[in-house]
C-alpha cells in the first residue's frame, strides 16, 4: 500500500498552499479545542495545537504523512483568535490599524513511514497602515472574515493595507511552504 500524505487542516488556504508542492494529498480535519491555557505564551500555544492536531489524526489513519499546522496573530502579547461576529472584527481590526503584529505558525509532521515527529515554528512581522473606521467596515464589506484569525487574509483586500512584511509571506496566510518542504523532503518519499 502506497504511503499518503495527511493535511490535518479544513483550512482552504492550507490546502491552496499544499497543492502549489504538486503532491496528492487526503484532508482529515483534526477534532481537538483549539483553546489557549491561561500559562500559555501565543508561541506555545500555537505549538501545543499543531502538534495535538497531528497526533489526533495521525491516531486515525496509517502508513502515512500526517502534516498538521495552526496560526495565531498576536499583538500586545494577545492572541487574535478568529471573530465571533463583525463588531469582534472591527475591534480587531481597529487594533491592527496604524500597527506592526506579528503572525505565528507551528507546523507538524508525523512520519508514521520513517517514524519521528518534525516541528517548527514561523514568525512573520506584519505592519498595517492605519485605517478608519470607514475602511475598515468597507473591508469587511469586501470579505468575509470570521474564519480568519487576526480578521484578516493578506491575499485578500487586506493586502491594500499592509505596507510592510518581514518574514515569509505563506506563513501569514496558515502554512510556511519552505518549512513543509523541507520537512517532506526529509522523509524522503515526496522529493
Amino acid at each position: 500500500m502506497k504511503p499518503s500524505l495527511v493535511l490535518a487542516s479544513q483550512s482552504p488556504r492550507r490546502r491552496e498552499l499544499l497543492s502549489i508542492l504538486g503532491i496528492p494529498f487526503e484532508v482529515i480535519p483534526a477534532n481537538i479545542a483549539e483553546v489557549p491555557d491561561s500559562a500559555e505564551s501565543p508561541e506555545q500555544f500555537v505549538a501545543r495545537a499543531a502538534r495535538e492536531k497531528g497526533v489526533e489524526v495521525a491516531s486515525r489513519v496509517s502508513n502515512s504523512i500526517v502534516l498538521s499546522a495552526d496560526t495565531v496573530v498576536t499583538i500586545d502579547g494577545l492572541i487574535l483568535g478568529k471573530p465571533e461576529n463583525e463588531a469582534h472584527a472591527i475591534r480587531m481590526l481597529q487594533q491592527l490599524s496604524g500597527r506592526q503584529h506579528l503572525v505565528y505558525t507551528a507546523v507538524c509532521v508525523i512520519d508514521q513511514i520513517h517514524g519521528g515527529m518534525h516541528e517548527a515554528l514561523e514568525k512573520t512581522e506584519v505592519w498595517f497602515d492605519s485605517m478608519t473606521d470607514a475602511q475598515i467596515i468597507d473591508y469587511l464589506r469586501r470579505e468575509d472574515v470570521l474564519d480568519k484569525a487576526g480578521a484578516y487574509a493578506i491575499q485578500g483586500f487586506a493586502g491594500v493595507y499592509i505596507s510592510k512584511i518581514e518574514g515569509n509571506y505563506s506563513n501569514v496566510m496558515g502554512l510556511p511552504l519552505p518549512v513543509v518542504h523541507d520537512f517532506l523532503s526529509r522523509t524522503k518519499f515526496y522529493f
